[in-house]
């Protein structure tokens, strides 16, 4: 099959690594690749305008004598053809005649994509075609196609562009027929070409498609929007001013939603939830008065970019400002942040998620029969979908639909159930309240606690829960420095100002250590007792998830254990059993992009060096993974599968021979990750040393320990607006079994086992495992679980068929 590939629309960061995925895996199985520069436009274009000559025909790799193992395709013979380095140099010619000029449709091999993952926006271009929407246009783009041999269509972008294929190939057999009654096909190959494939994968920065969690770029996005509101607020607090952020959203407000509860806002405006009367701005400015009230020194709005209200009148930053400066007197600066929020290099997700979803396309594709309908790829916390591409677009324009029909409450209902629970996250948490909303009888004592590593989130997931205990009548007991602390009386009581600036920082704020109750069990209920403790909730990984057990346990003999108690996992190493996502995993990925971008782009400038870089994770493998896919590794050691000597000879054979294939002067320098635990006896430097040794003179090797540099830093959005979510549940989850303890006799209260439980991310849903169930799937030894999403899914055997090793022997 020959399949092309082109990017449509708005551009997105996470694009490249859309169209890297689709021509490897397409290649790995037996495809001939093609990439279409300009969107549609080049379709249209295609290669008319261009004149082969003898300096500008592309060198076919030859095989050297190499085989690939048995059952693979071999890629030796389609690794490159001339002109990978013209279309990521973003240059159409080199001196010495090698032209992109009047070529849009153009053959690509497997390494003519490598390095495209660190590279924001689109390399194969993207243009929006007038042509393309007239019925000529389409009838050049299928005789453009045809020209070439093509007849399966993979597009990357927004619901326009996936529109634009679905008409395409509705219309195929017409244009089919159309362009053989005109002589420009003969009739093989209208019989050949008999039917159009596509497959849609969405590509936008506004995460504005229904039935898909998230769109390609939009991760991204946010992480921009999120970098400069906390570059921001050290200005704002400094002046005590207020800020206006403009950010992208014309028809979604998802960006301006996830922003605000990232990154702390106070007042957000979006299209699918407008303030719910006319006079908006005394709503707005009530809020923001409680704020200041308080103490609060600095203000943040954010404003959509299609924000309205209740009549569909656009509501502006400008004017925003201009509210707030004659009503409450604050300096007050507006800032549009642009298309600042489309460019730069792709987060960890928007390299993981694209890969993941352009290997299903192409899957999708060989499947495809003229009766199955176009799929658009999608994806449900870490699953790949399929779903018909038509379901998702018509029900993308209804949501804009019912916002022009000011039916709001449809509008909401039609975006995704997180982007509901997002908004009442953001209320819950942005809201000062002037009373309670439980009456004093119901009010708690919630004595909150981090345990193990510190992880990114960690606090915002405290903060979170603090404001939320304020906002219902609780009491928020910080418990500093874990059980350590708690037998120290280190306890303090946190306020809704005090945890105000929380939700940017990384490590923990409160304290953090392996220290288990164990260490006194009998102490730690005397002072759970001694505070009146009403429930407990744990922020922290593995030990935590240890701890719980304990306690639970331990009600057999202490009834101070006999209260609600919920562990939500944070932890870099995302070892938590049955949870698929930890707090702190995504930030600490994208510290490992991060730092091995930097080190790749070192290697590579050295021409012919691979570099050993070890990751953090005890003896889970998930960082160590999911970071070699994201960075586009070579090999990973992870300790769920070892090292061996057999498994180093084959390696060692394979990068020898992927260096021997490497264009003359062009070596591309590679990497190779190992978890810290992944062999006690093959270590990172043992490894380093045996690659310099074999691999010479073909190529070096070095070493690199990122260390605790993946606890640190700032914390991801992700792992931000996943701590808020969480935490709100924990929260919620607390108060439903105290109201059923508080149904017993005081004297003889009991607790059920549901009552001590684990909140974990299962596919697309959250749900409450009790935590005497979750040690059932733990592998305690090893502390991580018996299973693994990641393992099933295949990701090490990804990454190495990314990186051509089963095809290369």
């Amino acid at each position: 099959m020959k399949i092309a590939i082109l990017t449509s629309g708005g551009d997105s960061a996470g694009m490249n690594a859309v169209v890297r995925a689709v021509v490897k895996t397409g290649v790995l199985k037996g495809c001939e690749m093609w990439v279409v520069r300009e969107g549609y436009e080049g379709l249209v274009r295609g290669n008319t305008e261009y004149t082969q000559t003898d300096e500008s025909v592309a060198p076919t790799p030859s095989n050297n004598g190499l085989v690939s193992e048995e059952g693979t395709p071999s890629i030796v013979n389609n690794l490159r053809f001339g002109d990978g380095s013209l279309l990521r140099d973003g240059t159409c010619d080199y001196t010495g005649g090698r032209t992109l000029n009047g070529r849009y449709i153009v053959r690509v091999g497997f390494d003519d994509v490598r390095g495209w993952f660190a590279e924001g926006g689109t390399l194969i271009g993207t243009a929006r075609s007038k042509a393309f929407r007239t019925p000529e246009g389409r009838l050049t783009a299928a005789y453009n196609l045809i020209k070439e041999g093509i007849d399966a269509l993979v597009v990357c972008g927004g619901d326009g562009s996936l529109t634009g294929a679905d008409v395409f190939r509705a219309e195929w057999p017409s244009l089919i027929a159309e362009l053989l009654a005109q002589s420009k096909i003969t009739e093989a190959q209208a019989k050949e070409h008999a039917h159009l494939k596509i497959v849609g994968l969405v590509g936008s920065i506004d995460n504005d498609m229904s039935m898909t969690d998230m769109t390609i770029g939009a991760p991204t996005a946010l992480h921009r929007i999120c970098e400069a509101m906390d570059n921001i607020n050290s200005t704002a607090i400094s002046h005590s001013r207020a800020f206006v952020l403009e950010v992208m959203g014309r028809h979604c407000g998802w960006l301006a939603l996830l922003a605000g509860v990232a990154g702390g806002a106070d007042f957000i405006f979006i299209p699918e939830r407008p303030p719910k009367s006319m006079s908006w701005e005394d709503e707005m400015c009530g809020a923001i008065h409680r704020h200041r009230e308080m103490g609060k020194r600095k203000t943040i709005v954010i404003v959509a970019e299609g924000a309205i209200d209740i009549e569909l009148n656009p509501i502006k930053a400008e004017y925003v400002k201009e509210v707030l400066t004659t009503r409450l007197g604050l300096d007050t600066r507006v800032t549009t942040l642009g298309h600042t929020q489309r460019g730069g290099r792709p987060c960890a997700w928007d390299r993981i998620m694209p890969t993941l979803q352009g290997v299903e396309a192409v899957s999708a594709l060989l499947e495809a029969t003229p009766k199955t309908p176009s799929y658009m790829i999608g994806i449900q916390e870490n699953k790949i979908t399929r779903i018909p591409l038509m379901e998702a677009v018509e029900m993308t324009r209804a949501v804009a639909q019912a916002v022009s029909e000011k039916d709001f409450e449809k509008a909401m209902s039609l975006r995704d159930p997180d982007f509901a629970e997002s908004l009442d996250g953001f209320m819950a948490t942005s809201v000062l309240v002037k009373e309670p909303a439980l009456p004093k009888e119901k009010r708690l004592r919630v004595a909150i606690m981090h345990m193990g590593a510190p992880a990114g989130g960690m606090n915002a997931a405290t903060r979170a829960a603090v404001r939320y205990c304020l906002r219902q009548g609780h009491t928020p007991l910080a418990v500093q420095n874990g059980f350590r602390g708690l037998l120290d009386d280190s306890i303090i009581e946190l306020s809704w100002l005090g945890v105000d600036s929380w939700m940017p920082r990384g490590g923990s704020e409160l304290g953090t250590n392996r220290t288990l109750p164990s260490i006194d069990l009998g102490a730690v209920a005397s002072t759970f007792q001694k505070f009146s403790f009403d429930a407990l909730m744990m922020i922290g990984g593995f030990e935590a998830f240890h701890a719980l057990l304990i306690l639970e346990e331990g009600r057999k003999h202490y009834p101070a254990f006999h209260i609600p108690m919920v562990h939500l996992p944070a932890t870099l190493s995302n070892n938590v059993p049955m949870t698929e996502f930890s707090l702190g995993s995504d930030t600490s990925l994208n510290a490992l992009v991060d730092a091995c971008d930097a080190i790749k782009q070192s290697a590579s400038a050295s021409r012919n060096r691979v570099f050993v870089v070890e990751t953090q994770g005890g003896k889970c493998g998930y960082i160590a993974t999911m970071g070699a896919l994201a960075t586009g590794a070579s090999l990973v050691y992870i300790p769920e599968v070892g090292i061996n000597l057999d498994m180093l000879r084959r390696d060692v054979r394979f990068l020898k021979t992927r260096y021997s294939l490497d264009e003359k002067g062009r070596n591309e320098g590679r990497l190779v990750l190992r978890n810290e635990a992944a062999s006690s006896v093959y270590t990172t430097e043992v490894l380093t040393n045996m690659f310099k040794e074999e691999g010479a003179p073909l190529f070096d090797a070095r070493s690199a320990s990122l260390g605790h540099t993946l606890q640190g830093g700032v914390p991801s959005p992700i792992d931000r607006a996943r701590a808020v979510r969480l935490s709100l549940k924990s929260m919620s989850f607390i108060e439903l079994h105290h109201s059923l303890l508080q149904t017993q006799p005081a004297k003889t209260r009991q607790a059920s086992g549901d009552s001590a439980a684990v909140i974990t991310i299962q596919s697309h849903s959250i749900k409450w495992v009790p935590v005497q169930e979750m040690a059932k799937h733990a592998d305690m030894k090893n502390r991580r679980g018996k299973e693994s999403w990641w393992q099933a899914q295949g990701v090490t055997e990804l990454i190495e068929a990314l990186a051509g090793r089963p095809s290369l022997k």
